[in-house]
């Protein structure tokens, strides 16, 4: 997408990495103006795993990002570097491509909260530091940068740039785009999730798993292959193997819905190595000798006829119900609003209340308290929320307030805006990261990522799939 330079800034006294675009701005000032807007959010990104972009500078009509020089080698140079001569590829030892693989899928969560998608993730946009630290390079700029001509080397061309139809663009490197994207649909944050699963299969396997002598070959690859799982090594997990086929899956609906799942698999691998049974173990088990197999059979059918002894005593003798009492100290002067929907809300887990409480001054604002606590504290960013509700993994409360539908870390910080609401009556937020909420009474359901964007219709939706 340009050329890149290692340039000194002479102000601030530090190496950064200027990358020069090409000339395809000169007299479109549309394009112009979109590039300096996506520059200006890309620039909002904070993340340990991602390269940070300083600036925007324009000299005698070049144009040139200013951002964060990433020492160590690609990604793709580290898959090369694995083999033996260095000249073809070979796989990243498990442990090593866990430990990659988290940081990308960290990088990616913290985007798609903020509602940025990458478009372009590839093993040449991913750069690893001498200390081990993962950086992702060039989110969002497949938006912002086009009309760059295909190459023939399928693993390192540029970003396509095809007029495919009056919906959108084919945006991406066409080894690594999702089905829809190589159709040239529009593309949510699920495409990034493909793209994080071809990369995670070339780390294990050291070979690309659509490739091609050119981007036609690779795009038909993408649309009609599926991939070879026998290609995986023995030792690979099953739980990163499920991982993979849920990323991997062709139609969207059925596909990984949010980055952070497969952080979380990751995790449970990286913490439970000896708890992760490999296909080579489970061929072992049928091995063994039919009374050593019988065994476990056996233990469960007694455990079977354990439980159920146990429930015809629980049914035969009635329980008597428990009680369970709460408790909450709203002040003095502190008091409920109940004029606007609920007031107190139970997170999905059962540890923590929020509680939209009103001081005397009339000035309400959330207040969060875990169960195992006294005492109630406020989130700064809440003031005048109303209609709270929890994320289904508990660590987000979304809330209307001045106008807009904002989301907050259990955690703390800075409340996220989602989009303009111009009145509420509640919200719901699903598994699969959608938000569903209401206006009016009159009026029908809208829903929204959970990462932000433009609210649509909710009921239009659904009529696409019939009554």
């Amino acid at each position: 997408m340009g050329e890149v330079y290692r340039a000194s800034d002479t102000k601030l006294k530090r190496d950064v990495a200027l990358k020069v675009v090409r000339d395809f701005f000169v007299g479109d000032a549309q394009r112009t103006a979109r590039f300096e807007r996506e520059a200006q959010l890309l620039a909002a990104l904070n993340h340990a795993n991602i390269a940070a972009i300083y600036g925007l500078e324009e000299s005698d009509g070049v144009r040139a990002l200013v951002m964060e020089l990433v020492e160590g080698p690609t990604l793709a140079e580290r898959i090369a570097l694995s083999s033996t001569g260095g000249n073809i590829s070979a796989p990243i030892p498990l442990e090593e491509a866990l430990a990659i693989a988290m940081q990308i899928a960290e990088a990616l969560e913290y985007a798609h909260e903020r509602g940025i998608i990458h478009r372009d993730l590839k093993p040449a946009n991913i750069k690893l530091k001498p200390d081990g630290a993962v950086k992702v390079l060039d989110f969002g700029l497949a938006k912002a940068l086009t009309d760059d001509p295909a190459s023939s080397d399928i693993s390192t061309s540029p970003t396509l740039s095809v007029a495919a139809t009056r919906a959108g663009f084919i945006l991406g490197t066409a080894a690594y785009m999702a089905p829809e994207q190589a159709r040239g649909k529009s593309v949510d944050r699920r495409a990034d999730i493909w793209a994080f699963g071809v990369v995670f299969y070339e780390m294990l396997t050291g070979r690309q798993l659509f490739p091609g002598e050119t981007a036609s070959d690779s795009l038909a690859a993408v649309i009609t292959k599926q991939p070879d799982w026998d290609t995986l090594p023995a030792s690979t997990p099953t739980q990163i193997r499920q991982l993979l086929r849920r990323c991997l899956e062709k139609d969207q609906r059925r596909r990984l819905q949010a980055i952070g799942e497969a952080r979380f698999a990751i995790e449970e691998a990286i913490a439970n190595p000896a708890a992760q049974e490999t296909p080579s173990r489970a061929m072992a088990a049928v091995a063994l000798p039919f009374w050593r197999r019988s065994i476990p059979w056996a233990a469960a059918a007694v455990f079977a006829l354990l439980s159920l002894a146990t429930l015809w005593h629980a049914w035969i003798k009635p329980n008597s119900a428990s009680v369970v009492r709460l408790s909450v100290e709203f002040g003095a002067d502190g008091s409920l609003p109940t004029n606007f929907g609920p007031s107190a809300v139970l997170s999905p887990d059962g540890k923590r209340i929020a509680l939209v409480l009103r001081d005397a001054s009339q000035n309400a604002r959330i207040y969060l308290r875990s169960l195992d606590q006294l005492s109630a504290t406020p989130l700064p960013g809440t003031e005048n929320a109303r209609n709270p509700f929890f994320s289904p993994d508990s660590q987000w409360i979304a809330f209307f307030a001045e106008g807009k539908l904002k989301k907050i870390s259990v955690q703390g910080g800075a409340a996220v805006t989602l989009c303009d609401v111009q009145d509420d009556r509640g919200g719901a937020w699903g598994q699969d990261g959608t938000i569903v909420f209401a206006t009016s009474v009159r009026t029908p359901l809208y829903r929204i990522s959970s990462g932000g964007g433009t609210p649509g219709c909710f009921l239009s939706s659904i009529g696409k799939w019939g009554k």
